[in-house]
């Protein structure tokens, strides 16, 4: 299993016939993802890499029946695009474009759950479920099959902890970034959430980064909701203050957004933050070490728990069983009364009627001998 994306996912490319969007659709249709369309104004009918493009995303939907659509539109047209894929019923769009303005999302990202849709970005990677789909510019070399959630605030970042953890042995179920700007449709506890609820995720690892409360407000939402383990790393430790590091979310400001108030505040939860993304794989193995005896407790328990409803049920039987036999003796007792009573009043009638028949017999027979005697007189 993963979250957001799978087999299922019917991908649409929008912003194909362009030098980003051809190049990874393409990747993204050799991973094994089902890239059923692209979507270019005034481009449709042609073919990218064997796909084929269509004029709006609404002709493509009704054609392709794609649920998921990726954007490599410029700055200027992302936020239309991503009005256009909502407008079309597309569930998941995930935005790849950097540069989108902030004024754009804080309207965009409303309207889209408005529509019931869930918008990933912008200026995120992307997301990959390892063998099963692959939906934005994450590289699928990189990726391993298994048990670990990942989600980030950084791009490149996200590629070396995965690295590191597929080195470490440590596959993964999903790993998504859900963008570092400062308005973003996906954040933290969405992602985390759904990790949380996926039975296949044993584990999660978060990288956050400088700027902004997301990191502690997951930390907050981890230490009340999640049963899971969960391994930290936070970039931009060494950050000055006042200078915007790569992405226009990560920026210290007014003292608030710090390294170092984030990494207090995971570790208040009990999250433990790793110094470096190759620090991660070691620490992971050490808090799901930690979870293995409380699931065997938990299992212990589970099965006292049904043994006990098992005999619970058994006593309950017995005493129907029991109960059922005590009303049965019952009623043949009152049966056997009730026969008994209604022989006795029979035969009382009986003895009763003979009685009456040889009281009768005896008065005829003694009439009988009167009038004898008077005629002999």
């Amino acid at each position: 299993m993963s979250i957001f994306i799978n087999k299922k996912t019917k991908l649409l490319v929008q912003g194909i016939t362009g030098r980003d969007g051809s190049f990874h659709a393409e990747q993204m249709k050799k991973y094994g993802t089902n890239v059923v369309g692209g979507v270019t104004p005034g481009k449709g009918g042609t073919k990218i890499a064997g796909i084929p493009v269509f004029n709006t995303v609404s002709e493509a939907v009704e054609k392709t029946k794609a649920n998921t659509s990726v954007i490599y539109v410029p700055p200027p047209f992302a936020a239309d695009a991503v009005y256009e894929a909502a407008d079309a019923g597309i569930e998941l769009i995930v935005c790849i474009t950097e540069g989108v303005p902030a004024n754009d999302m804080m309207k965009v990202v409303p309207f889209v759950k408005a529509r019931g849709a869930r918008l990933i970005g912008p200026n995120c990677p992307g997301l990959i479920s390892p063998d099963q789909s692959k939906v934005g510019i994450l590289p699928g070399t990189i990726v391993k099959k298994g048990n670990v959630g990942v989600v980030s605030r950084s791009g490149t970042l996200t590629y070396e902890a995965i690295w590191a953890l597929t080195l470490a042995g440590l596959g993964q179920t999903t790993c998504i970034g859900i963008g570092g700007d400062q308005v973003i449709g996906t954040n933290f506890i969405d992602v985390l959430d759904a990790f949380e609820k996926d039975a296949s995720t044993k584990a999660v690892v978060m990288i956050g980064e400088i700027g902004g409360n997301d990191e502690e407000k997951a930390a907050q939402f981890i230490k009340k909701n999640m049963s899971k383990p969960v391994v930290a790393f936070i970039a931009g430790q060494t950050a000055p203050p006042g200078k915007r590091m790569g992405h226009a979310g990560a920026i210290i400001s007014g003292g608030s957004g710090t390294a170092a108030d984030k990494i207090t505040a995971l570790n208040k939860a009990g999250i433990p933050v790793a110094g470096s993304p190759t620090e991660i794989p070691e620490l992971l193995k050490e808090q799901m070490k930690k979870v293995k005896p409380a699931k065997k407790k938990t299992a212990a328990r589970t099965t006292k728990t049904t043994k006990k409803k098992a005999a619970k049920k058994t006593a309950k039987k017995s005493t129907k069983k029991k109960t059922a036999k005590k009303a049965t003796k019952k009623t043949t007792k009152k049966t056997a009364k009730k026969t008994t009573k209604k022989s006795a009043k029979k035969s009382t009638k009986k003895t009763t009627k003979k009685a009456a028949k040889k009281s009768a017999s005896k008065k005829k027979s003694s009439t009988s001998k009167k009038k004898s005697t008077k005629k002999a007189k």
